[in-house]
C-alpha cells in the first residue's frame, strides 16, 4: 500500500497540470473541471493495485483520465437538456501588453476549437497538445501509430481553419 501510494504521488506530480488540461477539455466551466479532475485522480488511486507496469504510469494515467472524461461528457449530454446553466463570470488579469493579448485570443480561440471537435478528435489533439508522441497515444487510445499521425494532420488542418474564422 505505502509502495502504490508513492508510485501514485510521484507520478502525479510529474502529470497533474497535463491531466487538468484533459479535463479541462472535456468540461464545460472551470469548477467541472476541478470536479472531473478530482474524479479522475479518485478513478487513478482505486486504480493503481491494477496497475501492471504494461505501459508507462502516465500512459495509464491519461488512458484513465480520458476514460472518465469521455463518462462524464455523456452523462453531462444526458442531463443538459434538463437543467438551466449559470456560468459564473471569472475577471483575470491578463497583461496589457499587445503580444499578450494576442496569444490570449489563439489560446482561447485553440480552446474554442478543440471543444467542438468529436470525442476521438478531442482525445487525440489533447494529449498531442500534451506532447506525448504518437506511440504513446496510440497506446493509450489502442489506434495504431500510422493512423494517429493520419488524424493529427487531419485535426491540425480543422484547427487551423476554425481559428482563422474565429479570428
Amino acid at each position: 500500500m505505502e509502495k502504490q501510494k508513492t508510485i501514485f504521488l510521484s507520478a502525479l506530480q510529474e502529470n497533474q497540470d497535463k491531466l487538468y488540461r484533459i479535463c479541462s477539455i472535456y468540461s464545460v466551466s472551470s469548477e467541472d473541471s476541478k470536479d472531473l479532475f478530482q474524479e479522475v485522480l479518485v478513478h487513478i488511486w482505486k486504480s493503481m493495485s491494477s496497475f501492471k507496469g504494461n505501459s508507462s504510469i502516465a500512459t495509464w494515467m491519461f488512458r484513465i483520465a480520458l476514460n472518465v472524461c469521455l463518462r462524464f461528457k455523456s452523462k453531462y449530454a444526458k442531463t443538459q437538456n434538463r437543467f438551466i446553466r449559470l456560468d459564473s463570470m471569472t475577471i483575470s488579469n491578463l497583461g496589457s501588453e499587445e503580444g499578450n493579448e494576442k496569444n490570449n485570443e489563439k489560446i482561447i480561440a485553440l480552446r474554442k476549437c478543440v471543444k467542438k471537435l468529436n470525442e476521438g478528435d478531442k482525445a487525440i489533439i489533447a494529449l498531442y497538445l500534451e506532447g506525448l508522441a504518437y506511440r504513446e497515444i496510440s497506446d493509450i487510445l489502442g489506434l495504431s501509430e500510422n493512423h494517429i499521425a493520419v488524424k493529427i494532420k487531419r485535426i491540425k488542418s480543422k484547427l487551423f481553419n476554425c481559428i482563422n474564422e474565429i479570428l
